[in-house]
């Protein structure tokens, strides 16, 4: 029976892997996959003992899937009322360098507070207001995917994988804050020095300034849903701290306050404007579909780790490499290729806390390698399909001239962590 779930999570994993070539949406493949592997579990063994496991592992996925929810609903609110405009509208240069390492810094930063997908997503709105050619487009299309997956990484609510092993409990917010943050930007930096070198001049702007949205909003509201919603994201590790609650509940606590400042800031709106500016607006928006995609993946490993499998594949990995490095650098590399939701959850299934236990060099580790792997190719994160979708970068075009210098960044931060390491004992 482990053989037979063990298909069928290859077979919908390829699925999700060739989206596009097969048309069909990675959301409902990991979803079918799910089930089909909790289905064979379940006819093959004790229902009840199964089903028990089930409730067990669904309670473990809820924290992940409201934690998610929560954050992107608080994003969605700032980006109606565009708050995000008070930051990216400050940034003037010109000159292609410059401009090149603002862009770099910000997504960089940013990633960290929000998270590498939202973060792309708004740099990308700024690169288009900046720069009218579609060859810059590209490089500062690039520059962001690489620097908001290393941003990504060294802060718990940064990146999916890294919020995984948060809210699983096999990291802490500060010691994924200390460990991280220098291996994470000098991921970042060699990359940009790579890239920065073949730039010189200076950008040209759009032959007409985009039309701002219209401004259902004032900017008194935008300053206050801006700073509200970032104060909710960032009140979340602290929230943790002191009530050794869940992330989710932590995030659910910010959105409920934010949901009641937005709707006394618009109760005298029309219900059109009110609709767009406030949750019940902001949950219509939520990319729902990758929710989805997070269940289904989960559920798939939670049943491949409920048999055995993924304990098996670790002794597995251990004779082979015999080296914990070794074996997180192979999972960081094969994220490029393979979604790093799914790598990260093996992993948590593959070595549960008896064996590395919390903040675990091994976890820090992971954390890095699985979140800057995925920038060595444009299909190895969410911000790299985001971007190849916003700015149609190819496939092609990003391996030639960004797969180098994020492999040669993700190399050097990887070194500067083990050397932390080594000299922190």
């Amino acid at each position: 029976m482990t053989t037979l779930i063990v298909i069928l999570f290859a077979a919908g994993y390829v699925a999700i892997v060739f989206e596009h070539a097969l048309i069909v949406n990675k959301s409902a493949s990991a979803l079918l996959t799910g089930i089909a592997c909790w289905t064979a579990y379940v006819l093959g063994g004790d229902a009840s003992h199964i089903g028990a496991e089930l409730n067990h592992q669904v309670a473990e996925i809820s924290g992940i899937l409201f934690f998610l929810l929560g954050a992107m609903t608080i994003v969605e609110l700032i980006d109606a009322h565009d708050g995000f405009q008070l930051i990216t509208s400050r940034i003037k240069t010109r000159n292609r360098r410059k401009l090149l390492a603002t862009i770099a810094a910000l997504s960089f930063l940013l990633s960290g507070v929000l998270d590498n997908l939202t973060t792309s997503i708004v740099m990308m709105t700024l690169v288009r207001k900046l720069v009218r050619d579609d060859e810059d487009r590209m490089h500062y299309g690039g520059i962001v995917i690489i620097a908001a997956n290393c941003g990504g990484v060294w802060s718990p609510i940064g990146d999916v994988t890294t919020t995984m092993l948060w809210i699983g409990g096999q990291i802490t917010s500060v010691h994924i804050m200390t460990q991280l943050f220098l291996p994470s930007l000098v991921s970042a930096t060699v990359p940009v020095l790579w890239i920065g070198a073949r730039m010189t001049g200076r950008v040209t702007g759009p032959v007409e300034a985009e039309e701002s949205p219209a401004e259902l909003s004032p900017p008194p509201d935008r300053k206050i849903v801006l700073f509200t919603g970032m104060g909710a994201l960032l009140f979340v590790p602290v929230f943790k701290s002191v009530t050794h609650l869940p992330p989710f509940m932590g995030i659910l606590f910010g959105l409920g306050v934010l949901w009641i400042v937005t709707e006394l800031l618009h109760k005298s709106k029309s219900r059109e404007h009110r609709g767009a500016l406030t949750v019940a607006g902001a949950l219509q928006r939520v990319d729902t579909p990758s929710i989805l995609f997070f269940l289904g993946i989960l559920l798939a490993i939670a049943a491949l780790g409920s048999t055995g499998a993924l304990r098996g594949l670790a002794e597995h990995m251990d004779r082979v490499f015999g080296n914990v490095n070794v074996i997180t650098v192979a999972i960081g590399l094969a994220s490029a290729v393979i979604d790093n939701v799914p790598l990260v959850g093996a992993a948590q299934g593959m070595y549960p806390l008896a064996v590395f236990p919390t903040d675990h060099h091994f976890w820090t580790f992971l954390a890095y390698c699985a979140g800057t792997g995925g920038s060595i190719l444009i299909i190895g994160s969410a911000a790299g399909i985001a971007v190849m979708g916003i700015q149609r970068i190819t496939f092609g075009s990003y391996v030639r001239k960004f797969s180098i210098p994020a492999l040669l960044g993700y190399a050097a931060g990887a070194l500067t962590y083990l050397a932390m390491l080594a000299v922190g004992g």
